[in-house]
């Protein structure tokens, strides 16, 4: 009743966004159009919304949004799902180009209402104004953030993800992990916002390992899920001027290569992304170890956040996702191409080079 009703005070059309067959098996899509149809809404579908989400199916969704004239966006899936149509939501009511909202060529004046109803704790993207894209052409996969593609509601319920697989489960543990990680490696000192980010991450540990071996419990899928949203919701990041961004930078290289999950990425880069800046963020890893693991070194601190990664399932290496050491050129081209560093913790060339030597 609640979405139906949310629904009603933006209209009575939407466009309903979603990716592929698992919202048709865990009832969110079902259940959904129960709510629209209960409440006299009128709606027309864009599915296929693909897991690294590409700027032509946001196009073609956004077209198709103009033409029936919707009065808001429904978006019924994980990060993927709800990104694309937070820039759906804009390219309808702006009549513009993806991409060039995403380069920031094109400022917008406003965009449809968005309701997000998550199938996937991992993103956070159900409680932030940011979303990600890739375009095949440019050969980037970026972020954008504006207050304008904020949700207007967000539905939450665990139960959606009683059924997400293993790995895509482990994934999404690593991606709210790596959240807190690019907070407490950004930019200015926050006493309270560390506590934030120590508190998720404790979180995490405890409920996502006990979570990995009983998948299917409802309590552990909320835990899980409400460590997702606030670990990028912006609670973190209070008192800073930034976060970092620079795994997340590198591991878009790779989602955009391979097609390489988002969370493996992460899980695989942040390691090595540590070892490659002892020497420049030798305090902030021994901050992280003693407080997460009662550590007093970097180098433990760092095998530490390694092992936890490994102990849910992710990927470590390279190798073990699944990316041909032969690759490597190829993906230190894109990066040096794509100039892909933090905002905080900047890369040279010979930098990256080291990188990959410690992610393969």
């Amino acid at each position: 009743k609640e979405l139906g009703s949310a629904a009603e005070a933006f209209g009575n059309k939407a466009l309903l966004v979603y990716g592929g067959g698992s919202v048709l098996r865990n009832g969110s899509y079902r259940d959904t159009l129960e709510q629209l149809k209960s409440h006299d809404i009128q709606f027309t579908e864009f599915n296929g919304i693909k897991p690294n989400p590409r700027v032509e199916d946001v196009m073609e969704a956004a077209r198709i949004g103009r033409e029936e004239e919707v009065d808001m966006v429904v978006a019924v899936g994980g990060g993927s799902v709800i990104d694309s149509a937070k820039i759906i939501a804009i390219c309808i009511a702006d009549d513009a180009d993806a991409w060039e909202v995403m380069t920031g060529k094109h400022e917008p004046e406003g965009a449809k209402a968005l309701i997000a109803v998550l199938t996937l704790a991992a993103t956070g993207t159900e409680m932030n104004g940011v979303a990600v894209l890739q375009n095949e052409k440019t050969m980037e996969k970026i972020g954008y953030r504006n207050e304008l593609i904020y949700p207007a509601h967000s539905f939450l319920d665990p139960s959606y993800t009683q059924s997400v697989p293993a790995n895509y489960t482990a994934y999404g543990i690593v991606d709210l992990i790596a959240h807190c990680l690019e907070a407490w490696f950004g930019k200015g000192e926050a006493s309270l916002s560390d506590r934030f980010v120590i508190s998720i991450i404790k979180d995490a540990m405890d409920y996502g390992p006990a979570l990995m071996n009983d998948l299917e419990s409802y309590e552990l899928r909320a835990n899980i899920m409400w460590a997702a949203t606030n670990a990028l919701n912006n609670i973190t990041m209070y008192g800073r001027s930034s976060g970092d961004w620079g795994v997340h930078a590198f591991g878009h290289v790779l989602s955009f290569l391979y097609d390489t999950a988002h969370g493996a990425t992460l899980s695989l880069i942040y390691p090595a992304w540590m070892r490659v800046l002892k020497d420049r963020a030798g305090e902030r890893i021994l901050q992280l170890g003693k407080e997460l693991f009662d550590l007093n070194s970097v180098d433990e601190t760092i095998s530490a956040i390694e092992l936890l990664f490994k102990s849910l399932g992710s990927p470590v290496t390279c190798e073990e996702a699944g990316i041909d050491p032969s690759k490597r050129q190829e993906i230190l081209n894109l990066m040096n191409k794509n100039k892909a560093e933090g905002l905080n913790f900047k890369f040279s060339e010979a930098e990256r080079q080291k990188l990959l030597d410690h992610m393969f």
